[in-house]
């Protein structure tokens, strides 16, 4: 045995990474141990305890052989974080769960919010549920509404809710079935629950009583959503629990796998694990849902530790790339929390830091598509890996820089080959882009070949732009640019100077791009700490131990609530010190702060609000101001607040830490010396090859500068400092380069391929940061929450050049409304002029949209250069019925205020008094009325202005840089790429299944829509003619041309099969016929507000049909409206979508036009006079084939009070038809089952009367199946192709010969930036 250590033992901190584990040691006496092993390796059972015990063997001096349980005496702590949870997520290897959940509810997790993850995926790829069995619990609670008249509910029983709010017991749980179900599951072998009862979060009694009855009857693990995530909205919360139910017993095996490894099982030894939301706790809390983030939460903790200097206050962004992706965060002083973000496609309601995934690493592939190159999001993964590894692998970011001479193999080990035992091959790299070269060369109508692309490694490839250099760092360079948009979008887009930022860069890759992104952000420095390869690891030992305590809330914020919620913080602060002080942290050690979760009354834009720099004052909570940390955070978020609305209080918080003093590093003594060069190399950057020095990062003393080019090598690192920077070596041994602006390369107007990929980032970016603007600033549930809204920019000639995000049914049809202002206003358009329109005429949609553009001037120039437009809907915008979209209207007159060309504003001044008039005229119409939601109009017109000017002032920002001719000449370069890729589709459309294609469908009316495709494959172009379609219908279901454009984008881009441009571009091949005064152009005054929604559809549909891509989906939105003189409610409502040639369709999910989220249940029946009485699917709407059709849902909805229920639907008379000898899908169905028992067919299009205790069940459609049914069940899947390979659409007569669409990419992005975009792309 070793002789005893001394009193202060050894410090562990261990990040376990899903391919390495990083450990980070403080040895008795201070010394720092760091240690970089597998994860997975045949010669140790766990890695963690593999590096404990090298640490110990080689610091103690003694053997410590594998196989015997290490001494745990010789620790004073280990703190870890893991991926176990994350992995087993990623690969669905979790536990055998079922799921309890309130009867008529089974598939309410199945079906989530119904939106698709990827709006142009014909495949609908969603992530599996975690649970393999439903059990239903009989049991219902509702909330208490004053003027509910629900039969019988007078004698219902109340229960108080620990919210604030009463609910009542409609009915009591039925404990003898739920025992029969409970034993049915054990007796097939499932021990672990999730258990998710509506409205639970306020009153968790039946829960609890479901969770008592599980564990005594043997369950293993039971996950109540109350306790694992007790906020309101049940999906998230059910899935929460699902995701603990599912992980928690896997957390706790390898927790005890990992005690068995030491003596004592470390008994008296300080365990903590590393939870989402930054903060240490114990071993014997960590499990399940607030494990996943466990490792990157260690990274923002270790950077924010390390890089932040409190005394200037500079913010940081966290860079952290690794292979397959590159982590982004901020911290500006505290931890940005969400408190719902989803992880593997599964949504996790609980606190964790905002770090933002997205698909771009080291082992991202390089593609060139039609002119455009292309960065991930494919990646090659560990396995082949990238091309230089020797396994046959792709094109990668990683080769890109090997070849560039930015990573250097000889300070790599040799670990790569079939064998494992070879180093990095620069000459495969150098290989596989000479052939992307040619490629490129081929593409540009260079031909023939170049010396520079030959060699890859002399100043020949200088005046090559198609050199295997200049293509390797081109692609480099669109790397860069696709990292950059999150960082923006966590800057920019939120308020804040993303130049006044630190780069804290991490990770493997990192360090070669660092400087790089910084230039490109504007930033002047960049901070790299001599541990980056494991600064997880090190965020792990200068953590803090948290305890949080939440509970909902349902009081309004004020005087009255003040001893309530004083009384309940009290209590909650009171439960996170007991916790604290149980783990040893002294009361001086323990810190305590209360948040409040708020939001204006009539909104869903809650924020958890501190009172920290707020102290309580007269007529303030004692704990603190919190109404005023409110109205500032929601000015500083938002741009305005909402004086005089109330302010109601969601959620109380408090999040307790418990501080140890972190050890203070020894300082690096200076050398002296100049530094040691170790080698000199040749590396590639703008300009040419450079003579580069090497520098090994462990010889570098505190007194060193670097000037750039260089490199510093670390064992586990790579940092690349480029020319014009400098590197210096800080006290403390970390490495901090200054970073200049450098020279812009030399940009003409000519196309270059790397700056096309780099202008169609910048340009979305553009429309990305309007939507964002727009978002903060609007006001109303429409715009603010739901993100019902679109922002793009034009060229001169309104030509659409970035539309972002992509709602489909705004794709075209914005650029037709510029354009019409083009030609109707013409020279009458001048600077400070903002234009509104809605009119179809105009290139609307339906009222409610307004559009607002605005043309963007520069001096000298005497016509606009460019346009910006933002077009929102609008709750209300007047008309025959609230909410603007009236079932019966015939006339556009009835549909609302309708505006042309109206000058919203003139000469920089709002013409409020105008359009206030104006959103007021439809009074004059007989039965309808003026708008019935006025300010919210004018506030969401104002953001809208203001979301403009901000896309003026980035594209002006753009002129700046480059002049006026370079921009709008690669304005003209990004919509020629996008046309190039239509034409190379309907190339191989016409080259595979002919020239000639034609459709056919009908509206349940029996309006035909007709289309007859011609092909001329030789210039790739197609003519769309959609004669012999219907004329205009009396009712609302004609559709503006700009619809059949939207539609017609819509699906040539699903045809293409990878991301393009969308922009006016996709059209240019095709030219579209559409029959005047048909359905699909009708007269001026003709009613569209069911084109829109309905027809839209139809015109997939056909399109669809024509091509033979897949069955028909749903067909349909299911537009449900009711209300009263007193507010209203909308929703549309998923269906089925189509089976293709290798896939099922997904039942109860939204297709093609619309994508938009539905009400959670529990906000549902909390703010409105209904109970959801079902939400399920529809089993066997679904049309049968050898892949079936996805099935359509059943919703029912309960009245409470006398209401108006209108409803718009389609697919009730016509079917959603096969493809390729599959049955056509169930039509839809809407039923009024009346209180006295009365069972009313209501058809398609409806708008009555309804009772209290009437039920209105909807019966949405299935999607058509694929394949005769003869063949087999379905749904089997097939191996997938090359996603390289063209999906070539096919025409019906061939369907069944069709190749399978691209593989899709999993489901790795996260954080805030992308719940946003999906969120929009939701609507």
């Amino acid at each position: 045995m070793a002789a005893p250590l001394s009193p202060a033992g050894f410090q562990f901190a261990i990040d376990r990474g899903g391919t390495f584990t990083d450990v980070f040691a403080r040895c008795p006496g201070g010394r720092v141990r760091v240690l970089k092993l597998l994860s997975e390796d045949p010669a140790y059972r766990d890695a963690p305890t593999e590096g404990i015990r090298r640490v110990l063997q080689e610091e103690l001096g003694v053997p410590l052989p594998r196989d015997e349980p290490l001494d745990g005496s010789r620790i004073q702590w280990i703190r870890m974080g893991t991926t176990v949870a994350t992995n087993a997520l990623l690969q669905r290897r979790g536990e055998r769960a079922a799921l309890a959940v309130t009867r008529g509810f089974r598939h309410l997790l199945h079906i989530g919010t119904q939106a698709r993850p990827r709006l142009f995926d014909l495949e609908v790829a969603m992530p599996d549920v975690l649970y393999e069995e439903v059990i239903e619990v009989d049991e219902r609670l509702i909330p208490e509404q004053e003027d509910c008249h629900l039969p019988g509910s007078d004698s219902w029983p109340r229960v108080q809710g620990v919210s604030g709010v009463t609910l009542l017991l409609q009915r009591p749980l039925d404990v003898s079935r739920l025992r029969a179900d409970l034993e049915r599951l054990l007796a097939r072998g499932i021990r672990s629950l999730a258990v998710l009862l509506l409205h639970s979060y306020a009153w968790p009694g039946h829960e609890q009583q479901v969770g008592a009855l599980a564990l005594s009857l043997g369950f293993s693990q039971v996950s109540l959503s109350s306790a694992v995530a007790g906020m309101a909205r049940a999906v998230p919360r059910g899935l929460t629990a699902c995701a603990d139910a599912y992980l928690s017993p896997g957390v706790r095996r390898y927790l005890h796998g990992f005690c068995q490894g030491f003596r004592d099982g470390l008994k008296g030894v300080p365990v903590q694990f590393m939870r989402s939301d930054g903060g240490l706790t114990p071993m014997a809390s960590f499990g399940g849902a607030r494990a996943i983030l466990s490792g990157p939460a260690a990274g923002v903790v270790g950077y924010a530790r390390t890089t932040f200097d409190p005394r200037d206050g500079t913010p940081v962004i966290g860079f952290d790339m690794g292979g397959t992706s590159t982590d982004v965060s901020r911290f500006a002083g505290h931890f940005e929390h969400v408190f719902e973000a989803s992880t593997a496609g599964v949504s996790i309601q609980a606190p964790q830091l905002d770090i933002n995934t997205v698909a771009a690493g080291g082992g991202s592939r390089l593609f060139f598509r039609s002119g455009l190159y292309v960065v991930g999001p494919e990646s090659a993964g560990a396995h082949p890996g990238p091309a230089c590894y020797r396994k046959g692998g792709p094109l990668t970011v990683t080769d890109a820089n090997l070849v560039l001479g930015r990573l250097l193999p000889e300070f790599f080990p040799r670990i790569f080959g079939p064998d494992e035992d070879q180093p990095l091959c620069r000459d495969t790299a150098v290989a596989a882009f000479r052939e992307l070269a040619a490629t490129i060369r081929a593409f540009r109508g260079h031909g023939g070949d170049t010396d520079g692309g030959d060699t890859a490694d002399g100043d020949t490839a200088d005046g090559d732009k198609f050199s295997v250099e200049e293509v390797a760092l081109g692609f480099i360079r669109v790397a860069n640019e696709a990292m950059c948009r999150p960082i923006r979008a966590l800057t920019q887009a939120r308020g804040h100077d993303a130049s006044r930022h630190v780069l804290a860069c991490f990770g493997g890759a990192g360090g070669q791009h660092a400087c790089a992104i910084a230039r490109t952000l504007g930033m002047a420095r960049v901070f790299i700490h001599k541990h980056s390869g494991l600064l997880s690891a090190l965020g792990l030992a200068l953590a803090d131990a948290v305890q949080e305590e939440q509970e909902p809330c349902a009081l309004p914020y004020g005087p009255g609530a003040f001893p309530r919620l004083e009384a309940r913080l009290r209590e909650l602060e009171r439960r996170c010190r007991d916790a604290l002080s149980a783990q040893g942290f002294a009361p001086a050690q323990i810190r305590t702060e209360p948040f409040l979760h708020l939001r204006y009354e009539g909104t869903d834009c809650a924020l958890m609000v501190s009172a920290q720099g707020h102290p309580p004052g007269p007529g303030t909570c004692g704990a603190g101001d919190f109404l005023g940390a409110f109205t500032e955070r929601y000015q500083q978020e938002f741009g305005f607040t909402i004086p005089g609305r109330a302010v109601l209080v969601d959620d109380l918080r408090v999040r307790g830490t418990g501080s140890t003093d972190p050890v203070p590093e020894p300082p690096l003594a200076p050398r002296g010396t100049p530094p040691r060069v170790e080698t000199v190399t040749r590396c590639y950057f703008e300009g040419g090859y450079q003579d580069t020095p090497v520098f090994l990062l462990g010889e570098l003393g505190s007194d060193h500068a670097l000037p750039g080019p260089a490199i510093i090598i670390d064992t586990n690192s790579t940092i690349v400092v480029e020319p014009g920077c400098v590197a210096r070596v800080t006290a403390l041994g970390d490495i901090s380069i200054e970073v200049t602006a450098g020279p812009a390369p030399a940009l003409g107007a000519g196309l270059e391929p790397v700056a096309l990929s780099v202008f169609s980032h910048r340009f979305m970016s553009i429309a990305e940061q309007m939507g964002r603007t727009l978002q903060r600033t609007a006001i109303s549930t429409n715009i603010k929450e739901r993100l019902d809204f679109s922002c793009a920019l034009f060229g001169p000639d309104g030509g659409l050049v970035s539309n972002a995000p992509h709602i489909p049914v705004h794709l075209g049809a914005m650029q037709e409304a510029v354009q019409f202002q083009i030609r109707n206003l013409g020279p009458e358009l001048r600077e400070g002029d903002v234009i509104l329109s809605n009119h179809p005429r105009a290139g609307g949609s339906h009222l409610p949209d307004l559009t607002v553009i605005t043309p963007v001037f520069w001096p000298g120039v005497p016509r606009p250069v460019f346009f910006v437009a933002s077009r929102g809907h609008h709750a209300d915008v007047g008309g025959s019925s609230p909410g603007s979209m009236p079932p019966h209207s015939q006339s556009l007159a009835q549909e609302g205020a309708a505006f042309v060309s109206f000058k919203l504003v003139t000469n920089g001044e709002f013409q409020e008094q105008a359009v206030t008039e104006a959103l007021l005229a439809p009074g004059s119409v007989p039965g309808c009325s003026g708008t019935r939601n006025l300010r919210d109009n004018l506030a969401d017109l104002r953001a809208q202005v203001a979301a403009n000017q901000k896309g003026i002032g980035l594209v002006r920002e753009l002129i700046g840089q480059h002049g006026l001719q370079v921009v709008q000449a690669y304005m003209g370069h990004v919509q020629a790429n996008a046309e190039v890729a239509v034409r190379d589709t309907l190339r191989a459309v016409a080259a595979r299944w002919g020239t000639s294609l034609s459709a056919e469908d009908t509206m349940d009316d029996g309006t035909p829509v007709r289309l007859r495709v011609t092909l001329e494959p030789r210039e790739g172009s197609a003519v769309f003619d959609f004669g012999g379609t219907g004329p205009q219908v009396l009712g609302n279901c004609n559709a503006p041309r700009a619809i059949t454009l939207s539609a017609l984008i819509y699906c040539l881009r699903c045809l293409v099969g990878h991301d393009i441009p969308l922009n006016q571009g996709c059209l240019a091949p095709v030219q579209v016929r559409i029959p005047p005064g048909s359905i699909l152009d009708p007269s001026p005054d003709a009613a569209v507000v069911g084109g829109n929604v309905l027809t839209s559809q139809r015109v997939v549909d056909v399109v669809l049909r024509a091509f033979g891509v897949c069955a028909a989906s749903q067909g349909c939105m299911n537009n449900v409206t009711f209300g009263s003189p007193r507010g209203g409610y909308y929703e549309t409502v998923a269906g089925g979508a189509g089976a293709g040639p290798s896939w099922g369709g997904r039942s109860g999910v939204h297709t093609h036009m619309t994508n938009t989220r539905i009400t959670d249940p529990e906000i549902l029946e909390m703010r409105y006079p209904v109970v959801l009485r079902r939400f399920e699917l529809r089993a066997g709407s679904g049309g049968a084939g050898r892949h079936r059709g996805g099935d359509g849902v059943v919703r029912e909805l309960q009245f409470r009070a006398p209401t108006q229920l209108s409803v718009l639907s389609e697919r009730r008379a016509t079917r959603p038809y096969g493809m390729a000898g599959g049955l056509p899908g169930a039509p839809g169905l809407n039923l009024l089952l009346r209180r006295d028992g009365r069972v009313i067919n209501l058809g398609g299009k409806s708008s009555v009367c309804v009772e209290p205790g009437d039920v209105f069940r909807l019966l949405t459609p299935g999607g058509g199946g694929y394949g005769p049914p003869e063949d087999g069940a379905g749904g089997a899947p097939q191996d997938p192709p090359d996603p390289q390979d063209l999906w070539a659409p096919q025409n019906p007569q061939n369907a069944q010969n069709a190749p399978n669409p691209p593989t899709p990419q999993t489901f790795l992005e996260r954080g805030s930036v992308f719940e946003f975009r999906q969120a929009q792309e939701a609507v």
